[in-house]
């Protein structure tokens, strides 16, 4: 079995892959983890040296998650994107062919009040409402399965 996973290195990203690595055990998966760095929108040399910087800490993450995913047991290849990640991820699907996508859901939930929650809960619509997220996207348009972990 093939999945895929988008990895970008954060918490919840490893969290995700510990959780997909422990559901899929039983059958030896191939683990596809990959990485997409944002373009920069304004090439100056500043934009240039933080997309530079992106990359380096993406591979960086990325060995990471390879070391963790084999020492797991899971035969693992490492991907890495330049673009919309909502765009090159979903070019992934189609050029690596996975039986699943597997991701987590992006939070920035805060902690604290019933306000900062609800605060949380509006921007998150509205950022749905406005320009949809990378899970969004994929539930959408990806013609694999999908399967999004929630963010804890």
């Amino acid at each position: 079995m093939k999945i895929m996973v988008a990895y970008d290195g954060s918490r919840n990203a490893k969290l995700c892959l510990a959780q997909a690595v422990e559901m899929f055990r039983c059958t030896q998966p191939k683990l596809l983890l990959v990485a997409v760095a944002e373009n920069p929108r304004d090439y100056t040399d500043a934009n240039e040296d933080l997309f530079q910087e992106e990359v380096q800490e993406l591979t960086a993450a990325l060995a990471e998650a390879k070391a963790f995913a084999e020492a797991e047991g899971c035969e693992t290849e490492v991907h890495i994107a330049e673009g919309d990640p909502r765009k090159q991820l979903l070019e992934a699907t189609r050029k690596l062919a996975p039986d699943l996508l597997v991701m987590a859901r992006h939070s920035q939930k805060p902690d604290g009040g019933i306000i900062a929650q609800s605060l949380s809960y509006f921007v998150d619509e509205l950022d749905y409402m406005t320009f949809g997220s990378v899970s969004s996207f994929l539930a959408r348009r990806a013609e694999v399965p999908l399967l999004i972990f929630p963010s804890p």
